[in-house]
């Protein structure tokens, strides 16, 4: 049956909301709070994909209070699930056999984490979806966001939710539902990194020009119950070095909260050169430094995911705006590197975006575009945030990570003084430019784990909880199918089945060694964009899958 063909229902709202992280929450919140603020009747709704708010949200985190603040003034009475405030912050640099920790007195003030607190953004995502349906927005989870509603003037006007019940050969099965319009006065998309259709809306809205590109990170997290006696609540550790060369950006974290758990992460940045690198073995072998495996040592690994994280900060944030809608959260990429932190950046530009969006409504006009919104992030903290740090990023990709940090820390402390350099920086080559053929490398020998510190990729997956219908189109497309085994494998030696952290992409062959085929687990995907943004053709295009599809987080 042809598109043309299928016949849709619809429902119309004033402002549509794709994606239910903190951006998206935060903008719903905020609309309902001016709504009941002026009694003006405002209807807003919120669609998720995962298979309830929270299933796909992934982050360290440490959160900066200030978007809950903004938010709900008085948050710290309302049974916020944010009650583990940071207490000691540690930094090591790691060499191959010990660490050396570096005073905490020569970070500039902005790295500070005390005030902050250690939390399962996952959960905090649930409250906030809470908040929203208190103040009668309407959230729909399980439901992905498929197509982009344009009007005859160009303007968007709302989004298509996946069709359901569709079998892997495109024929439609007995289950066979098919999506509905939302329409919306307004539309934000909030889908955070590399949002299939936010990458769409920069295409053709042109959002990118005169930006740089954007940067990217993956990171990759473990969820652990340790043993009490070496569970320090309040405590947050990073790290740079070892395993990483000096040339691979990237780092590590250690947080300490709730009943006996840590979370523990590790960051690659995805400019990295040598295409044998794979970010998931990095990983294991970072937990069994000396510095290190002693937290694990006892405990238990009870979840575990990964997911891309926009590194390019403020000269690569795109334009904000187009006719109908808007960019929020990290579907812009409002990441503060150094810091580490995001969720923040992307409650208030939510917040500041719902504020332009209301006002509009409340004039009477529709389809236009929120110039309010960039001129309101313009002049807020968030632009204060990035502006200060833009040079970092930059800074390490230049230098390596040793002199990098010295130059990038210098630069933020000279920005705290006023006297930071004058002029930002530039990145360069986008990611997935920056690696270099397989024949210019040395593969590298990832040691095997153990089970008990170090895992693979398929038990970790499976503590992931991730799964789709297995019949259904595979969402992981590629532009040509013969790139894989043409291209890719005789120069990069196929990559995707190293920086993928799921197990996805596998280049099988014969029993000769012959024959080689690319070949897509695509039920393994726990939807962290790496292959769309990572592979060095460009030739892998990440769309959505059936509703409800992919990780379902706990505790995240």
């Amino acid at each position: 049956m042809s598109e043309q063909a299928v016949e849709r229902e619809y429902m119309e709202y004033d402002v549509v909301v794709v994606g239910g992280g903190p951006a998206g929450l935060s903008a719903a919140i905020r609309l309902r709070q001016l709504a009941a603020s002026e009694d003006f009747d405002l209807s807003v709704c919120v669609i998720e994909k995962g298979s309830e708010v929270g299933a796909h949200i992934l982050s360290g985190a440490v959160i900066d209070p200030i978007g809950l603040d903004t938010l709900f003034p008085d948050w710290r009475n309302m049974d916020a699930p944010v009650d583990t405030e940071v207490t000691a912050d540690h930094f090591i640099y790691l060499g191959p056999a010990g660490g050396l920790r570096i005073p905490n007195i020569l970070f500039p003030p902005l790295m500070n984490n005390h005030g902050n607190y250690i939390v399962s953004l996952g959960n905090v995502c649930r409250w906030l979806a809470e908040q929203a349906e208190g103040l009668g927005v309407e959230i729909y989870p399980g439901f992905a966001a498929a197509q982009v509603l344009y009007g005859e003037d160009g303007a968007v006007r709302g989004v298509v939710t996946g069709d359901m019940g569709v079998a892997k050969d495109g024929s439609h099965k007995d289950s066979y539902t098919p999506g509905i319009e939302l329409r919306g006065k307004y539309t934000f998309f909030a889908e955070g990194v590399r949002g299939s259709l936010s990458k769409e809306l920069i295409r053709k809205f042109k959002l990118d020009e005169g930006r740089e590109p954007q940067k990217f990170g993956i990171g990759l997290k473990e969820l652990w119950q340790v043993d009490p006696s070496k569970h320090r609540k309040g405590l947050v550790q990073h790290t740079l070095g070892w395993p990483l060369d000096n040339s691979t950006g990237g780092g590590s974290f250690l947080y300490h909260f709730g009943d006996n758990l840590v979370s523990v992460g590790f960051v690659v940045h995805l400019n990295y050169s040598n295409p044998y690198l794979s970010p998931f073995d990095e990983f294991q072998r970072f937990k069994h430094h000396p510095s290190i495996v002693g937290t694990f040592e006892g405990g238990k690994r009870i979840a575990y995911g990964a997911r891309a994280i926009t590194e390019g900060g403020l000269q690569s944030v795109p334009k904000l705006t187009f006719p109908g809608g808007a960019l929020i959260g990290c579907s812009a990429g409002f990441v503060n590197v150094p810091r580490i932190k995001g969720s923040h950046n992307a409650m208030l530009t939510g917040i500041m975006g719902a504020e332009a969006a209301f006002e509009a409504v409340r004039d009477g006009r529709q389809g236009d575009e929120l110039t309010a919104y960039t001129e309101a992030y313009e002049k807020s903290p968030v632009y204060k945030d990035l502006k200060r740090v833009r040079n970092v990023k930059p800074l390490l990709s230049r230098f390596g990570t040793f002199l990098g940090t010295g130059f990038g820390a210098l630069d933020m402390w000279m920005n705290n003084l006023g006297l930071g350099l004058p002029f930002t920086l530039k990145h360069k080559k986008p990611d997935y430019a920056t690696l270099k053929k397989a024949s210019e490398c040395k593969p590298i020998a990832y040691p095997k784990p153990d089970g008990r510190i170090s895992f693979d990729k398929l038990s970790s997956v499976f503590i992931s909880a991730t799964n789709h219908e297995e019949d259904q189109p595979v969402h992981l497309t590629l532009k040509d199918p013969a790139i894989p085994i043409a291209y890719n494998l005789p120069n990069y030696d196929e990559p995707a089945q190293r920086y993928c952290p799921a197990g996805v992409y596998e280049v099988v062959r014969d029993a000769d060694g012959a024959n080689p085929r690319f070949q897509i687990n695509a039920q393994n995907c726990v939807h962290c964009k790496t292959c769309d943004i990572k592979d060095p053709a460009q030739n892998i295009n990440w769309v959505v899958p059936e509703g409800a599809g992919g990780p379902n987080y706990p505790n995240m």
